[in-house]
This record gives C-alpha cells, sequence and structure tokens, in this order.
C-alpha cells in the first residue's frame, strides 16, 4: 500500500509543480505584454485569468477524484486479500509468471 501512496503523491507532486509552472508563465506574460491603459488588452487579461482560475480548480477536483478513487480501489484490494490470502497469492504468482515470460521474450 506504501507504494499506492509514492504514486499518488508523485502524481500530485508534478501535477501541482505543472499548473504552477503554467500559472507562473501565464502571470508573466499578463504583466509585461499589452498597454495596461488598452481596454481590449484588459479584457483579455480578465478572460485569461478567470480562464487560469477554472483551470485550477477543475485540476483539483479532478486530482481530488482519483486520489479518492485510487484509495478506494487499494483498500478493496487490501480488503480482498486479507478475507482470501490464497487467492491474493495466486493471483500475484500468476501475474509475476505473465510478466516474467513477457520480459523473457525480449
Amino acid at each position: 500500500m506504501s507504494s499506492t501512496n509514492q504514486f499518488e503523491n508523485r502524481f500530485e507532486t508534478h501535477l501541482d509543480d505543472d499548473l504552477a509552472l503554467l500559472t507562473e508563465t501565464l502571470e508573466e506574460v499578463l504583466k509585461s505584454s499589452g498597454d495596461p491603459a488598452d481596454q481590449k488588452y484588459i479584457e483579455l487579461k480578465m478572460k485569461a485569468e478567470k480562464a487560469l482560475e477554472e483551470v485550477k480548480n477543475r485540476v483539483s477536483q479532478a486530482s481530488d477524484s482519483y486520489y479518492y478513487r485510487a484509495k478506494q480501489v487499494a483498500y478493496q484490494a487490501d480488503d480482498y486479500v486479507h478475507e482470501k490470502p490464497w487467492q491474493g497469492i495466486g493471483i500475484g504468482a500468476a501475474a509475476g509468471l505473465f510478466v516474467g515470460l513477457l520480459l523473457a521474450r525480449r
């Protein structure tokens, strides 16, 4: 289960880093371009800021949703293995055998 948590943490970190980079880049572009007195520039800037905020919210909601689903799947797998340990061992062995055969073919 710790590998699931590590994956979730890495995924969130990469997503957060990408979003932060996008935010910084867009903010730099908005600050450095255009004449602040130009009405078209003001409208474009407001539209870009609104779009950025919407993207932040959607990404946050999506990452929360994926995190919740991954956590539920991990708990279900954990419960299954606790209820039926020998079947869990068999499934793990079969998966290992299958992966081993695929790697051996290369």
